[in-house]
């Protein structure tokens, strides 16, 4: 049986191996700072088999950096030995109700780059769509210095900002002279990262605002590449007076593909439903039950009501779409022949019975087509002959259209609705959950894809996809990632804030919860999916798994065998920490192996043991000791793809000697794994 490596994968090592495997003669040993003899690759001979210019030292050339910017990159390949523990009483199950584990949506408690670490393997190339909103960097927001160590006295005193192996966040003033720089540092690993979990047509969106936009687009043409840009949206959120200048009403968000040729390929297009015609139409069977057949009535109410709309009104774009015939409501469209050229034929008045005016580019299609339509009553003409006729372009026909890069949406309504949702002001400038609903609908999710958000803040994004669900079921799901921000009163910047983390604090004490935004965030996607339950009664899966980063199963063993005692071997002869339960080690199986942590997991007894079913028995595991041959037997006979034991299970050594001819007898092709 093959061990189990139980860490994250060393990136670098296996980069490394794949350029020696394509050009062993670019291998090479160097010294490194401390004297010591490493390998290496010698850049010149690369530059040279990839038939390159060699670019060296002072030499000029296009390039975006900062400082530490290698060491980022160091950052995101770096192996770590965390793992992710289930949370059972901090879960929902997919009914809605706490502590149920069977949803196959995903939220995790911790450090962001930790957790992106865990799920890289599991989760490579199977991500759709991922949408963060990362710290604005206005020098009021915090940042994740990663790998900054702190005293116990400072993690005994300081903020909170801070996790169990003392990597803080801190507030990055724009008077520390490294305010780029540390933000630059935070989100290039994560992007680095982001971008393996994507599948071939994925796409990332990244909410940002004027303090970062160049900068994160530079991260994003380098980590992505310019070619894969999509489009920079602009997000008007309402008019705001309080600035000396001008007023920046506005956000971005930058969209970038995985691979744009894949998309292009295989003709992949974007649509979405037009906003507020939901308002049009229940306007229009209004307007059609006061005046029934008088489609003149009916037109003037139309025209009437797309006047008293206020500005930014989504259906205000629709407001052309205002003539009526009993098919419906329609826009006179252009009937000519775009550039000219088109055919000129007589088409007569169906009144006065006389030629109508032909158009100067001509018709837009041919005389018998145009006969086709007349009959149909898609051509609308005007009083008389002397009017060039147009064509009927029925709204009903024209849902969908092509997504707009600029749009309006007043900023404040999604603060409101998490208010009403929450039965406070519990959260500064939450993110809306419609705009995000809108995203994963035009940017082509569908059946079983993965939506990952890891910068969570409120659960925002799980919000946006339980609407999303209920319009249109397709099973997709979240992973969402939350640092534990400690939310103390007493730190608050302002008056404003500080009233609103005390509402915070007060909701969080009402659940019995700790004080941190990860614990907001739960409880606001519990309450939007049971609001949406009880609105709707949609059959879809509105619960979350949790989870948190924590240290690995396995214990820590740093002795030389020569520093060991005979009497001290049995301390070792069981590897993992005694904490951990079944269920812990089976995470970390899952996450090794690299199936999903939404897969379903089934609990049996064999022969008195408990045994694991992951995904209808693709997976089998036993972490009991004294592991009978009963059990292994049984477990062949299901012939799973993986099986796994504890290195210590086997009850004696016989049953040991046995395992490997038990499964070359009932299930060979099953691979064998032990912790």
């Amino acid at each position: 049986m093959e061990k189990l490596k139980m860490h994250t994968p060393d990136l670098a090592e296996e980069n490394y191996q794949k350029l020696a495997a394509l050009f062993p003669d670019a291998v090479t040993e160097t010294i490194d700072e401390d004297g010591n003899v490493v390998r290496a690759i010698d850049k010149d001979t690369l530059m040279q088999e990839i038939n390159a210019k060699v670019v060296d030292g002072s030499q000029e050339r296009y390039q975006f950096t900062w400082p530490n910017k290698k060491k980022s990159i160091v950052l995101a390949n770096e192996p770590i030995t965390k793992t992710l523990r289930l949370e059972r009483e901090k879960s929902v199950g997919r009914d809605g109700k706490s502590g149920g584990v069977d949803s196959e949506n995903i939220y995790i408690e911790g450090n962001n780059l930790e957790a992106l670490k865990i799920l890289r393997e599991t989760y490579l190339g199977k991500v759709k769509m991922i949408y963060i909103d990362p710290p604005y960097n206005t020098g009021n927001d915090f940042i994740y210095p990663d790998n900054f160590s702190v005293s116990m006295e400072e993690y005994t005193t300081g903020s909170g900002q801070v996790d169990d192996e003392g990597n803080r966040m801190v507030q990055n003033m724009e008077s520390n002279g490294r305010f780029h720089t540390d933000w630059l540092n935070m989100m290039y690993p994560r992007l680095k990262i982001a971008k393996d979990l994507l599948i071939d047509d994925g796409v990332i969106f990244i909410s940002i605002d004027e303090n970062e936009i160049n900068t994160l687009k530079n991260i994003c043409d380098e980590i992505f590449g310019r070619w894969n840009f999509v489009a920079e949206l602009i997000w008007s959120a309402g008019r705001k007076n309080d600035s000396k200048y001008i007023s920046i009403s506005h956000e971005y968000i930058l969209c970038y593909f995985k691979n744009a040729q894949y998309v292009s390929d295989h003709q992949i297009v974007w649509r979405e439903k037009k906003q507020g015609l939901d308002a049009i139409y229940s306007t229009y069977e209004s307007l059609r039950k006061k005046h029934g057949s008088d489609v003149a009535a009916i037109e003037k109410g139309l025209k009437d009501w797309y006047k008293s709309l206020p500005d930014g009104h989504p259906a205000k774009d629709h407001a052309h779409y205002n003539r009526v015939d009993e098919n419906g409501i329609f826009f006179a469209d252009n009937i000519s022949w775009p550039g000219g050229g088109g055919p000129k034929y007589e088409v007569f008045h169906p009144v006065t019975g006389k030629p109508v005016k032909v158009p100067s580019r001509g018709w837009i299609t041919n005389e018998n087509t145009m006969k086709t339509w007349i009959a149909e009553g898609r051509v609308y003409f005007g009083k008389d002959e002397n009017t060039v006729p147009t064509l009927k372009s029925y709204l009903k026909d024209r849902e969908y259209s092509v997504p707009y890069s600029v749009f309006y949406k007043d900023g404040r309504a999604a603060s409101k609705r998490l208010t009403t949702l929450m039965g406070n002001k519990v959260f500064e400038n939450p993110k809306d959950e419609e705009i995000i609903k809108r995203i994963i609908e035009f940017s082509g999710t569908s059946e079983n894809d993965i939506i990952v958000d890891f910068f969570s803040g409120s659960g925002t994004t799980a919000h946006a996809l339980f609407l999303a669900e209920i319009e249109k079921t397709m099973h997709r799901k979240f992973i969402l990632v939350q640092i534990p921000e400690i939310i103390d009163p007493q730190k608050a910047s302002s008056g404003k804030a500080r009233k609103v983390a005390q509402n915070a604090v007060a909701l969080l004490d009402s659940v019995h919860a700790n004080h941190n935004i990860f614990e907001i965030g739960r409880e606001r996607i519990r309450r939007a999916g049971m609001k949406i339950k009880e609105e709707t009664g949609a059959d879809i899966d509105y619960g979350f798994r949790c989870f948190r980063v924590d240290s690995s199963n396995m214990k820590d063993v740093y002795y030389k065998p020569s520093d060991i005692k005979q009497a001290e071997l049995d301390l070792f002869t069981d590897n993992i920490k005694e904490d951990r339960t079944p269920e812990d080690l089976l995470i970390q199986v899952m996450l090794d192996l690299g199936v999903l942590l939404s897969s379903k997991v089934e609990e049996e007894e064999i022969a008195g043991k408990k045994v694991f079913s992951v995904a209808d028995g693709y997976l089998m595991a036993c972490f009991a000791k004294d592991v009978t041959e009963d059990v292994v037997t049984a477990i062949a006979k299901k012939q799973p793809f993986y099986a796994v034991f504890r290195d210590i299970s086997m009850a004696d050594d016989s049953i040991a000697a046995n395992f490997e001819q038990i499964f070359a007898t009932f299930s060979p092709q099953t691979v064998r794994k032990v912790l």
